[in-house]
């Protein structure tokens, strides 16, 4: 049984016996808080473990890194979804230890592309286009800085109202040992 028919066949399970009913929420967060937090596989169930959040909480976006790299690309326009659409009035920033992203380099991540058959003539097309790899695929030095920086570009969007307070912390991978790196109480967006 392949990844798909797995899932598929627990899921017709869950929806019979009514496992669902215990997930139910409002799809406006109680907390009335938009958290962005990486991907890590490690974090899918220790962050809300971690930080006392159920289902219904909380809107959580989650991304490489926690890393918001385009002012004006699809993750902030999530947090703007939630914000102005959802009900959400603070923003949290989670990045976390032993982020893949902190040891991210670009050189060999565009060396696995062309392992796996994206061609030389694709990566110049690119190049040539104005996409600057390098720049687009890099990570950070500092996961403390990582999260800092994706505050600032939050704290400084024109679009953010300025009373929403955007905080940044660092969650231990390994114990969930919450480290607040940003606290945006009493901070006003800077525009």
């Amino acid at each position: 049984m392949n990844n798909i028919q797995e899932i598929l066949a627990y899921n017709k399970s869950f929806v019979e016996t009514k496992e669902y009913e215990k997930y139910t929420a409002s799809k406006f967060p109680t907390k009335k808080m938009v958290i962005i937090t990486c991907m890590d596989t490690r974090l899918v169930e220790m962050l809300p473990k971690a930080m006392n959040l159920k289902n219904g909480d909380v809107k959580i976006i989650k991304n490489a890194g926690a890393i918001i790299s385009q002012p004006f690309g699809s993750v902030m326009r999530s947090v703007l979804v939630a914000i102005y659409e959802l009900g959400a009035d603070e923003v949290l920033v989670v990045g976390h230890t032993e982020c893949g992203m902190a040891s991210l380099h670009a050189e060999t991540m565009i060396g696995h592309m062309t392992e796996r058959g994206i061609s030389e003539e694709v990566m110049s097309t690119l190049e040539n286009s104005g996409i600057r790899l390098q720049k687009w695929l890099r990570g950070f030095d500092s996961v403390e800085e990582g999260v800092k920086g994706t505050v600032d570009v939050i704290k400084k969007h024109p679009l953010l109202p300025p009373n929403v307070p955007v905080h940044g912390m660092v969650i231990d991978s390994a114990t969930g040992e919450l480290d607040l790196v940003a606290d945006g109480y009493g901070q006003q967006a800077s525009l």
